[in-house]
């Protein structure tokens, strides 16, 4: 007698896959030029990126210095095309089960689920990294990765610190990102490594991104996100702030205008997607950074990326 399985039951059974993107940090000269190059497809999407913007960035990504693609303004775009054009260029081989992005790899994320538009996605990208400068040129403020230390000794440590300082990315079990002012991280890097971290650096950023410190950026880019044009996405995207899978766009929306200033939680993000049934991750976009993170947090999971 045949039996009929429920949809959630077929499911575990079948492969899950995620199409992860990567946020900032993996830029590199020449990045995406294959693309633009061997895909008529991905050298339209770049011209109409090129119009949009009102500047050539395709010259900077291809041909600029490291120096012009460490410029917010040139970064953000600049990875979220690099992701979303080769996503486009998949055609079918893209069928997302699950999708997830890293900090600005949740706009991509979002653009490539069909929740958000190109041209959308790409304006919002703009006024997320324009904003994000102008919140950095108000504080002195910087981030530092803290090796081998428990989340929880870490949320514990910053807030006997007398300054703002907060977890800002649980990128992986041992591997916590904290963001603040200079005198508070400061203040916190000593009294992290006495509480028995391994390593507590200091990384060359000159913004607090995803603490408190970013109160003006989430202020001006959420009446962009509030105006912007959201749609049901293909498939669940697992959002940064809280780590839950949604479909829901007002939920999509509320989520990522409370992304600049709360943590990005990767680890709890992945954990959930195998909790779901994951069981592969394919990164999409510039770099291999969350093809090792998700090795860390769940070594069953395969993981490969394209560039």
């Amino acid at each position: 007698m045949l039996t009929l399985r429920s949809e959630k039951e077929s499911k575990l059974i079948e492969k899950m896959k995620a199409f992860v993107f990567p946020g900032q940090g993996a830029q590199f000269v020449g990045m995406g030029k294959d693309l633009y190059d061997n895909n008529q497809m991905a050298h339209d999407l770049f011209e109409k990126a090129n119009e949009i913007l009102g500047f050539r960035i395709t010259d900077l990504m291809f041909e600029g210095t490291e120096e012009d693609l460490r410029q917010t303004k040139v970064t953000q775009p600049a990875i979220f095309l690099h992701s979303v054009i080769l996503a486009k260029t998949l055609g079918e081989e893209f069928q997302p089960d699950m999708v997830a992005g890293h900090s600005l790899g949740e706009f991509s994320a979002l653009v490539a689920a069909g929740a958000l538009s190109f041209e959308e996605g790409l304006k919002l990208v703009c006024a997320r990294a324009m904003a994000m400068q102008k919140a950095c040129e108000i504080t002195p403020s910087t981030m530092a990765a803290v090796l081998n230390l428990p989340n929880e000794k870490v949320e514990e440590i910053c807030a006997t610190i007398d300054d703002v300082v907060a977890p800002a990315n649980y990128n992986c079990p041992g591997q916590v990102v904290i963001s603040g002012t200079v005198t508070g991280i400061d203040a916190a890097c000593p009294a992290l490594l006495e509480a028995g971290a391994k390593r507590a650096l200091k990384l060359k950023v000159g913004g607090a991104f995803h603490s408190p410190l970013m109160q003006p950026a989430q202020d001006e880019l959420a009446a962009a996100i509030e105006k912007a044009e959201f749609s049901t996405p293909v498939c669940p995207v697992y959002q940064n702030v809280d780590a839950k899978p949604h479909t829901d766009p007002a939920e999509i929306k509320a989520n990522l205008i409370s992304q600049l200033t709360a943590p990005v939680r990767w680890t709890q993000s992945v954990q959930a997607m195998v909790a779901d049934g994951l069981t592969e991750v394919v990164e999409l976009g510039p770099g291999a950074v969350l093809q090792g993170l998700v090795r860390k947090i769940d070594s069953s999971v395969a993981v490969s990326g394209k560039q």
